[in-house]
């Protein structure tokens, strides 16, 4: 059995095997598959009981990132299009420590304090992306730490 494969890509046989095999053994380590934990300096540190990013079965999930400086852990000088310029860099510090890069990123959450600001953030995030265009939600939040404008959380592949 190979885990990683779509069990829609298995034979009927292989389908039953692997689900007899799920429902005797749950907690297999064949049926688990390993979680790396990535750190970088060059991204703002984990504050918190979580990493800057995980990688499971060839994708990279981040947490979400904000405007902080990694060298200060302060919040960078500006508007919107400043700490999204700031956020996308952080995300692509994170996406490197795990051995990607923005052009691999698959999906995005933007998190946005006012809808107001969607022009601005979006300008910067189209400049970033180029002509690569992931999917993308975008939300509006009560609130995000330190104050900040925009937080971004992105999917990519290893």
């Amino acid at each position: 059995l190979v885990v990683g494969r779509s069990l829609f890509a298995l034979s009927p046989c292989s389908f039953f095997l692997f689900l007899f095999l799920f429902l005797l053994f749950p907690s297999s380590p064949l049926l688990s598959i390993p979680i790396n934990l990535i750190a970088t300096p060059h991204a703002p540190k984990a504050i918190g009981p979580y990493s800057q990013a995980t990688v499971a079965n060839g994708f990279i999930f981040t947490a979400g990132q904000i405007a902080l400086d990694p060298a200060t852990t302060e919040v960078v000088a500006g508007g919107v299009k400043e700490q999204t310029e700031q956020v996308m860099q952080n995300l692509a510090a994170v996406l490197k420590a795990a051995g990607s890069d923005l052009t691999k990123v698959v999906k995005t959450t933007v998190f946005l304090v006012d809808m107001g600001d969607f022009a601005a953030m979006n300008e910067v995030y189209a400049k970033q992306f180029g002509d690569h265009r992931p999917a993308r939600s975008t939300v509006a939040v009560a609130g995000l730490p330190r104050g900040v404008r925009v937080e971004i959380d992105v999917m990519a592949t290893t």
